[in-house]
């Protein structure tokens, strides 16, 4: 693998043993060249060169429109410093209508999926990243030992239990699944899952449960999925995927039976491809994941013969 898979690659100090120094935070989020990023209900800040129909570009707000617009949650996350700036990230979903909001007029909320491909990589690392402490602080206000509130500690990187008796830490949550290009010589399955409206064929996927070795785990999920079993089983490379809090863990498995058993509950159907019909998928009319996902990077080195 020769470059980061898309989400990957921010380009950040995250500054972890500076996070608990309040006053070290306090002075770069104060700084005058701090960017705040701003989620709203699950989306990101988006500029774009003309109107909404030019290149879409990473857009922040200033720490004193923060400060502004934060209303009774002044919470400003640290995500890290790159080329000497410092990055933050806040929750702004309290907001009835941020249109109309001056200081986010420059931009416009946008889900990161619908441009995370024409982004600039390391700023669509970035935006990932805000995306997903912010999705993690918003899922989990309180203490999950004893149902107490938990209060925001180290810049936003723990949460702690404002229950004297309790004081139980909590950490930012990744939940780990496997996804995996299953093929036989010339020939690979891709399927339509069921959630996508759109007839997209994908690669197979499935989360990791406890005590199961990422190996274990995707040899069960294509099993389950599509009822076939598989081989050697070989890591390619991993991908944040804050859709919302995943890191997609990928591989190349081969396939040792080759009669498909679909799993009618997740997939709508799933089908063995030739390469040559992968490779001209636009003749075929065949619509593959999307060109920012791990599962089409599975698909094209597969075709290519990068496995």
């Amino acid at each position: 693998m020769t470059e980061n898979n898309f989400y990957s690659g921010a380009g950040v100090n995250r500054a972890g043993p500076l996070r608990p120094d309040a006053d070290w935070v306090r002075g770069r989020v104060t700084s005058s060249d701090a960017r705040i990023l701003p989620i709203w209900r699950e989306k990101n800040l988006i500029a774009f060169a003309d109107g909404s129909q030019g290149e879409p570009r990473m857009a922040w707000i200033t720490a004193e429109d923060a400060a502004a617009l934060a209303d009774d949650n002044p919470n400003i996350i640290l995500l890290g410093e790159r080329e000497g700036t410092s990055f933050f990230a806040i929750d702004l979903s309290h907001l009835e209508n941020p249109a109309t909001v001056p200081a986010l007029s420059h931009g416009m909320f946008v889900g990161l999926r619908d441009v995370g491909g024409m982004l600039d990589r390391a700023d669509g690392a970035l935006l990932a990243y805000a995306k997903g402490l912010i999705h993690w602080h918003e899922r989990h206000p309180f203490c999950s030992r004893c149902g107490s509130r938990s209060d925001i500690k180290d810049a936003g990187h723990v949460r702690v239990c404002a229950n004297p008796d309790c004081k139980t830490s909590h950490f930012p949550r990744t939940d780990p699944a496997v996804i995996m290009l299953v093929h036989m010589g010339d020939r690979c399955v891709l399927a339509h899952n069921r959630r996508n409206p759109q007839k997209m064929f994908s690669t197979l996927a499935g989360f990791v449960e406890p005590g199961e070795s990422l190996e274990e785990a995707v040899a069960r999920e294509v099993e389950e999925e599509v009822g076939i079993r598989v081989g050697s089983v070989r890591y390619h490379s991993s991908q944040p995927w804050p859709f919302p809090g995943n890191i997609m863990l990928g591989f190349h498995t081969e396939a040792i039976s080759t009669d498909i058993v679909v799993q009618e509950s997740e997939l709508v159907e799933a089908r063995w491809f030739e390469k040559e019909k992968i490779l001209n998928a636009a003749k075929y009319g065949l619509q593959l994941s999307r060109p920012e996902s791990i599962s089409r990077r599975l698909i094209d080195d597969w075709m290519h013969d990068r496995v």
